[in-house]
């Protein structure tokens, strides 16, 4: 059965009991990406939205690198790259499982842990996430001095921070499950413990709403969208970031491996835990149907690893690649263990294999990024 009701296009797919290895696989290779290669025939498709198997409209910017000494073509950008240190505030109250640390307000409602490892992995994704958008905090046309914005699910805060840096006419508010944001930060920005199913208690009126990859945290994200257009101010607008769980490649290279079975378990973990993990492909059906106007859908390719030609696509590969590794372990094992019954031994045994194709360079895969963006009528 569909856990997230009829109008969200999610089916739960078939599962084999146990991981296949990936070994002896000659990964295929291609000169340039195919705009209308069909990928993963098997998930659901929507027809009242765009679907997440049809790239014949979606161009992806990136080209396959054949060259052999992909370590030198990288140059500086690995060595580059830095830990991400920041003093946190403590941590109140928490639980531990698998060796990782999780939020106790709502227990158990966002997957992911919330200890120190999680928080540079996610100040690493909020990079990866300003590159793919050129710089930008976000798509939406957000006026020249907006006096108030919001940003749910903020994590560490970082964006938050560097939205009240670069805004300083605007008061920012960022909310999470997790208190795990820093303890000084900007005049104008400030950090609250709330969950944005629930009841919305703020008494200003907002210029903009923030999500960034929210996708499996919420059971109804129209509920969300309906809140979020009563706390905007008329003209304001609402903003949701988000990545497909679906990696594709447009040469067939993805076919057969561990990342495509991942994809498709993911997807099924979710949906056993009541959470349609392909909502981003329905927010712009459910921001219209919410009653927001200007709806504007924008779709863009994140390149897996460091597959593609070009330095900026290299790194932002590389960094893609890091973001996917840290993040890896934790996401599967609660999706794989409690919605799939997996023992995490057997959870152990399949991440062997998909930690080898994550950093395979003949598999060109990419996640889609969709992000959508509405207005609050005048």
């Amino acid at each position: 059965m569909d856990p997230a009701g009829s109008d969200s296009g999610l089916a739960t797919p078939s599962s084999p009991q146990r991981p296949p290895s990936n070994q002896g696989q000659q990964p295929l290779t291609a000169e340039t990406l195919s705009q209308t290669q069909q990928q993963n025939e098997t998930l659901p498709r929507d027809s009242s939205t765009w679907s997440i198997s049809d790239q014949s409209h979606f161009s992806t910017g990136l080209s396959v690198d054949d060259e052999t000494d992909t370590d030198s073509a990288l140059g500086d950008v690995e060595d580059g790259q830095q830990s991400t240190q920041s003093i946190r505030s403590s941590i109140y109250e928490y639980i531990e499982e698998h060796g990782r640390t999780f939020h106790r307000y709502k227990q158990g409602k966002y997957w992911l842990p919330n200890d120190t490892l999680e928080q540079e992995r996610l100040d690493l994704q909020h990079t990866v996430f300003t590159m793919r958008l050129d710089g930008k905090l976000g798509l939406a046309p957000i006026p020249e001095s907006p006096q108030s914005m919001l940003d749910l699910g903020t994590g560490t805060g970082i964006w938050a921070i560097e939205c009240a840096m670069q805004y300083p006419s605007a008061q920012i508010i960022g909310t999470d499950l997790s208190p795990i944001q820093p303890e000084y930060v900007p005049p104008n920005c400030r950090f609250e413990i709330d969950d944005a199913e629930d009841e919305w208690l703020y008494s200003e009126r907002f210029d903009y709403i923030h999500l960034r990859m929210m996708f499996h945290c919420f059971k109804d994200h129209l509920k969300v969208m309906k809140s979020g257009l009563a706390h905007l101010r008329p003209g304001g607008y609402m903003e949701f970031q988000d990545w497909l769980p679906v990696l594709q490649s447009s040469d067939d290279s993805i076919r057969g491996t561990p990342l495509e079975m991942w994809s498709k378990l993911y997807i099924e973990g979710g949906a056993k835990l009541g959470r349609n993990m392909l909502a981003p492909k329905n927010y712009k059906r459910w921001m219209i149907e919410a009653g927001f106007e200007d709806v504007v859908e924008t779709r863009l390719a994140v390149p897996g690893n460091p597959w593609p030609k070009g330095r900026e696509n290299k790194r932002m590969g590389y960094l893609q690649m890091t973001n996917f590794l840290e993040g890896l372990h934790a996401s599967t094992m609660t999706l794989f263990t409690k919605g799939l019954g997996w023992a995490p031994e057997e959870v152990e045994i399949f991440l062997v294999d998909m930690r080898k194709a994550i950093k395979d360079l003949g598999i060109h895969f990419y996640w889609t990024t969709v992000v959508v963006y509405g207005r609050r009528p005048l």
